[in-house]
């Protein structure tokens, strides 16, 4: 469980890494995600050019979070879950996944023919069929195998 000097001990943390790569951050955020889940902290930080450290389908982004998880995990010495997320690019992402969901799934009950998504990572595609998960007219399944894995929307008879 994460209390709040160990939250003040990451924000130190991440803002003298991005300091020793030499970007420039105009703020960086670190929040608990709720009350009951101590464990898990989302990290917003805001750059002058995130292009660079988001890199291309947000890949740089996923190994800078990656990076910077086992080195807090090392330097706290507690295990948690560690959300990065630069000039919100993550929750546009998201919210383009979401709806481009919704449409395929409006799509596939309109024509009754399953549309095929181009491949994604696990995290895209869990936020695929997360989105779809209460509808009763489609169905949603992961297909493929490996970089080429990719969700599937069928219609429901």
């Amino acid at each position: 469980m994460l209390e709040q000097k160990d939250v003040d001990k990451i924000k130190e943390a991440v803002e003298e890494f991005f300091e020793k790569m030499t970007t420039k951050t105009s703020n960086v955020e670190v929040s608990l995600l709720s009350e009951e889940e101590r464990d898990v902290v989302n990290l917003s930080v805001n750059l002058e050019e995130p292009q660079i450290l988001i890199g291309q389908g947000g890949q740089t982004l996923i190994e800078i979070q990656r990076l910077l998880r086992t080195v807090l995990n090392k330097k706290l010495q507690k295990s948690f879950y560690f959300n990065l997320d630069i000039n919100g690019y993550k929750q546009q992402k998201i919210e383009y996944l979401k709806d481009m969901a919704r449409s395929l799934a409006d799509q596939v009950v309109l024509t009754k023919e399953e549309k095929i998504l181009p491949p994604m990572s696990a995290y895209e595609r869990r936020i695929i069929h997360a989105e779809l998960a209460q509808r009763t007219d489609v169905a949603t399944e992961s297909r493929g195998d490996g970089i080429d894995r990719h969700v599937v929307v069928i219609p429901k008879q």
